[in-house]
């Protein structure tokens, strides 16, 4: 019939749908089949959940809709459970045609490899840094176990991971004590790809005003995943344990979107675009917080095996030139349309969902490798991604084993290396976010996130954070720090301030009420507000830190932190940390 869809048609849109499922599964989103419980979860029928029926309730005024706002409509709950066992190890296969074999998975960060490989097959001819000849075939793995499962059987050279996920990999590789089971599929991470730029956040219903409003209710994502992780450092960043939380785990994000949409019982989601924003568009429902904030969270990386990189280091510098120079060509609209069509074409989408997938990532160029690897003072290094990715999943005991030390997982060899090459030393850090000032009342404007309350013990009537004392010890007189653990917590709120490298904070000051009546209120609201100020130049000054992102405001003994126990002097001096988005909404 003339103005029907015709049989072409369908299998478009089949091939579409079936795209963006595989495009779901990028982050670890369907980690693990059934495993031990450390709590029992029984599975949920999503027909027996509220609003998540099909049937016309009686009185409805209008038929359900099957038009959906979400990439998927069913979704099933699943009890918590740690990653299965590696099911082998073995040497990696060998380079047939020279071709080494690098797995991928379905994300815009891959964007620079696919270019630089100009698209899947191996028909492209690198160079390793001996001028040797070698190809790469880019291998499609989206489920994270099958890539770690193919990566430890050697038949691929070259994983994929988001940092935070690592930990969860090499707790499988390794014995309790922390010890390799078999130093030859031991990862070792030389490159940074991207920073996640919005591909990931947290949508919440209307009632949710800050991340502390989560506390009690019921969240919906996909464990052991980015979504985990990135939940994981929101909660506590906002003071929540996440027993506090109830957790509904889905097996992929797009699966915790629909049990959002479908059940209002559910008060967040952790999920990933577009669903997240389309969801946010729902009258009743808004975007908490989302990579595009924090963008400086979640980072994605390529590990190479210990054996694979020890016999071809030539192979490993010629990857990382490659990648680098496709990140500088790609900033030309013809080769961003021309990566789109390979990427098209290998991830099975549209031309135009995989240019419109470009921007939810940010590709970290030399510069920004080198802060990312080397800079000791960089508050979202490899370092503090990785010992914080360790402490929450240790946490909530995903990871069983001895932490593996950071070092024995980064080289930064071909960083370093590449250093010496001006086409690389001469790149500028991309990532970081020029805020122009604003007053106080201005970013108050915009929509809080988070509140994380710090303790920082200062010398009665100073505002100097690291005061030193004197003290008699075994009939000496030693010189000591008033507060040891200050260094810790500025330190803390400088992790805090990078993750949210696109967001304004708020450094509140707040004093004890011991002197109430004895001095003048202005006098104690200057005097927290030089504490706050202490805090801020510590950050700007040991970190690198935007002065502008901040702002200080002191209240004196105005905000007891516990209203129904004012005179709390130990609680009340404290200094909190408020998270804005740039702008408001």
């Amino acid at each position: 019939m003339a103005g029907q869809p015709k049989v072409p048609f369908y299998l478009a849109v089949g091939c579409v749908v079936l795209g963006l499922i595989g495009f779901a599964m990028f982050r670890a989103d369907v980690f693990a089949p059934k495993g031990k419980q450390d709590q029992p979860n029984d599975i949920i029928d999503p027909k027996q959940l509220g609003g998540g029926g099909d049937e016309l309730k009686p009185g409805a005024v209008e038929a359900h809709d099957d038009s959906s706002v979400t990439t998927l409509k069913e979704y099933t709950f699943k009890p918590s459970e740690k990653l299965p066992p590696v099911k082998g190890i073995a040497a990696y296969k060998p380079l047939a045609d020279n071709t080494v074999r690098f797995a991928l998975n379905v994300w815009a960060g891959w964007a620079p490899i696919i270019h630089a490989n100009n698209g899947f097959k191996p028909a492209k001819i690198w160079k390793g840094s001996d001028g040797k000849d070698f190809k790469v075939e880019l291998v499609l793995i989206d489920n994270p176990i099958e890539m770690r499962d193919a990566y430890a059987a050697g038949d691929v050279q070259i994983g994929w991971a988001t940092l935070d996920m690592m930990p969860l990999f090499v707790d499988g590789f390794v014995d309790s004590s922390g010890t390799p089971k078999d130093s030859r599929v031991m990862p070792r991470v030389f490159q940074q790809i991207d920073w996640s730029n919005g591909g990931d956040g947290i949508v919440v219903r209307d009632t949710i005003k800050t991340v502390t409003d989560l506390r009690g209710k019921s969240i919906a994502l996909a464990e052991n995943s980015p979504s985990h992780y990135f939940l994981l450092n929101m909660l506590v960043a906002g003071g929540i344990q996440p027993g506090e939380v109830k957790l509904n785990f889905t097996g992929t994000a797009f699966e915790a979107a629909a049990a959002f949409n479908a059940d209002k019982n559910i008060a967040a989601a952790v999920s990933w675009a577009p669903d997240i924003y389309k969801l946010s568009e729902v009258k009743g429902n808004r975007l908490l917080v989302s990579t595009g904030t924090a963008n400086k969270l979640i980072a994605d990386v390529w590990f190479a095996r210990a054996d694979f990189a020890h016999d071809h280091p030539p192979i490993i510098e010629g990857l990382v030139r490659g990648i680098f120079d496709s990140m500088a060509a790609l900033k030309q609209d013809a080769e961003k349309q021309k990566v789109s069509e390979l990427m098209a074409a290998g991830y099975g989408l549209p031309p135009a969902d995989a240019l419109g997938m470009l921007g939810d990532a940010h590709s970290t160029n030399w510069a920004e490798n080198h802060q990312f690897f080397k800079n000791q003072n960089n508050p979202t290094n490899f370092a503090r991604v990785w010992n914080q990715a360790y402490y929450l999943y240790r946490s909530i005991r995903q990871v069983k084993n001895q932490p593996v030390p950071f070092d024995q997982v980064m080289d930064f060899t071909v960083i370093d290396k590449l250093g010496a090459d001006d086409k690389y030393r001469s790149q500028t850090d991309e990532s970081v976010v020029q805020f122009v000032p604003k007053t106080t009342t201005e970013v108050r404007g915009a929509e809080e996130i988070l509140t994380n309350t710090v303790v920082i013990h200062f010398y009665p009537n100073s505002f100097e954070i690291f005061k030193k004392v004197t003290k008699d010890q075994d009939g000496k007189t030693l010189e000591v720090d008033y507060d040891p653990k200050a260094k810790f917590v500025v330190e803390e709120i400088a992790k805090l301030a990078g993750q949210f490298g696109n967001a304004r904070i708020i450094i509140e000051g707040h004093t004890d009420g011991s002197m109430r009546g004895k001095i003048p209120d202005h006098m104690v609201k200057e005097l927290s507000e030089s504490r706050a100020n202490a805090v801020k130049q510590s950050l700007v000054q040991q970190f690198k830190l935007d002065q502008n992102k901040f702002n200080v405001q002191g209240f004196g003994w105005e905000h007891p932190a516990d209203s129904t126990d004012p005179q709390n002097h130990a609680k009340n001096r404290r200094v909190e940390v408020k998270i804005y988005t740039a702008e408001a909404e």
